[in-house]
């Protein structure tokens, strides 16, 4: 039977390398895939790793239908035992909808990718859908850290090193960018709630996390 699975982490936890991983895992086994993805940092039509590993991929657009493609596609004659979706956070809720009929109806293996909530700590609609349809929800467990060492859960949105919580919810960057660009930061809950981030922490005289001295008494 085949399944839909959920691979979700916070950024920089590895999820493009693992989703480059499976294909060639499965490829090897003389399975055939198509990679999917949506606003890649290095471009349309390319899933990326920070890694420095890179694939074609076909761009998932708003109009994108997934069961119609695939249909098609197996019509012509072609074969399609699995695909791998990556940047599935940004995909509408409808197309994961269309990914579940393709793993019911047709037996195809999905592997999607993604984070889950966006800067604001907001689930992403494609995020929500797969946890509510997934048949695993898979979490990484190479952990991505925040500045402070502890494990990062949350995932900050940022221009000039100050954390920003108002905006589009989709605005396409990276964790290393110049102080003008918006970029993004992982942070750990504590700090998330804070908006602490290493710019910012960098810039403290005081420690937030040090209670004001209030006098010793004698």
């Amino acid at each position: 039977m085949a399944d839909l699975v959920f691979f979700s982490g916070t950024m920089d936890c590895g999820k493009s390398t693992l989703a480059l991983q499976l294909d060639h895992n499965h490829s090897a086994r003389g399975r055939k895939g198509i990679i999917f993805s949506r606003h890649d940092r290095a471009g349309a039509s390319t899933i990326s790793s920070r890694l420095g590993l890179r694939a074609d991929a076909i761009e998932v657009t708003e109009e994108f239908d997934f069961h119609a493609y695939v249909v098609q596609l197996l019509s012509a004659g072609g074969k399609v035992d699995y695909l791998i979706c990556d940047e599935a956070n940004f995909y509408a809720a409808e197309q994961v909808d269309q990914l579940a009929r393709l793993v019911d109806e047709l037996n195809i293996d999905v592997f999607t990718f993604g984070i889950t909530t966006d800067f604001r700590s907001k689930l992403f609609p494609g995020s929500q859908r797969l946890i509510e349809l997934a048949d695993r929800v898979e979490i990484l467990q190479v952990e991505a850290l925040c500045w402070c060492g502890a494990r990062a859960t949350h995932n900050a949105r940022t221009v000039g090193g100050v954390m920003v919580v108002e905006g589009a919810q989709v605005v396409v960057g990276d964790i290393a960018v110049s102080e003008t660009e918006v970029g993004y930061e992982v942070l750990c809950r504590r700090h998330h709630r804070r908006r602490l981030t290493a710019a910012a922490a960098r810039a403290s005289v005081l420690s937030p996390d040090v209670l004001p001295f209030e006098g010793q008494r004698s």
